[in-house]
């Protein structure tokens, strides 16, 4: 519960004397820079990979001649929607983004720039953290939809290719039933967990002592915490959005 409570006054920090609106222009830009563009390839990479094993995997336990091939098309839509373009790509910008955040700061208190911000009586943690929360709110999103649509499309590759089925089967299977409303529920989860993996690993760097070694030892910390506490709003967002 103390951790807990540092937490939520770190949070209430951000929003306190903040400094002038064009100043956090120009560094959101820098951070949706490094938390977005220099995580596109590695977004790519996974989700293409997730849907194409995804629908291979879908079509070699569809054994049953009474199921149509396009149940697989509509199998991966709804995995990847609702919960492996979210959640899957978020742990691993995690582990990419998040020890990233938490060193960076980790790094700012050990050789005391920090300690010099708050001298000339600026608020650290609104000029540090809250640019970074924002701009991973901002680009955290994009990757997800993004990942959404290149899941779908590996799928799409895999199931082809491989002759698994048709391309008119699998398209009319991204068609069937369709709820827009679970790509509504994906922004939501994207915007949550962006909030969650920015925020806690920012936390964590912040409040570092010691040396180099408690530097990679928060950005462990941050990573660790960010998975979890994604893990727990997936289920938590679950149970109050479709219910």
């Amino acid at each position: 519960m103390t951790i807990l409570g540092k937490y939520v006054l770190f949070i209430y920090s951000l929003f306190i004397n903040r400094e002038r609106f064009t100043v956090y222009v120009r560094l959101v830009i820098d951070e949706c820079y490094s938390i977005g563009v220099s995580s596109v390839f590695i977004v790519a990479i996974v989700s293409t990979f997730i849907g194409a094993v995804s629908a291979l995997q879908t079509a070699f336990n569809l054994i049953s001649p009474l199921i149509p091939l396009y149940v697989i098309g509509q199998i991966v839509r709804d995995m990847t929607v609702l919960e492996l373009a979210p959640t899957v790509t978020c742990i691993v910008l995690a582990g990419k983004v998040g020890s990233n955040i938490a060193g960076h700061l980790g790094t700012m208190r050990i050789t005391e720039q920090i300690d010099a911000l708050e001298v000339m009586g600026i608020n650290s943690i609104s000029y540090l953290v809250l640019p970074k929360i924002l701009g991973a709110m901002i680009t955290i999103p994009m990757l997800v939809v993004m990942a959404g649509f290149l899941s779908i499309w590996g799928g799409f590759l895999a199931g082809t290719l491989s002759g698994q089925l048709t391309e008119v089967e699998y398209i009319r299977g991204i068609r069937a039933d369709f709820n827009p409303f679970t790509v509504q529920f994906m922004v939501v989860k994207a915007f949550v967990f962006a909030f969650l993996i920015s925020s806690i690993s920012a936390f964590k760097g912040y409040f570092t002592h010691g040396g180099a070694l408690e530097v990679g030892q928060s950005s462990t910390q941050a990573v660790t915490s960010s998975c979890i506490a994604i893990l727990f709003a997936d289920f938590a967002l679950a149970q109050l959005l479709m219910s």
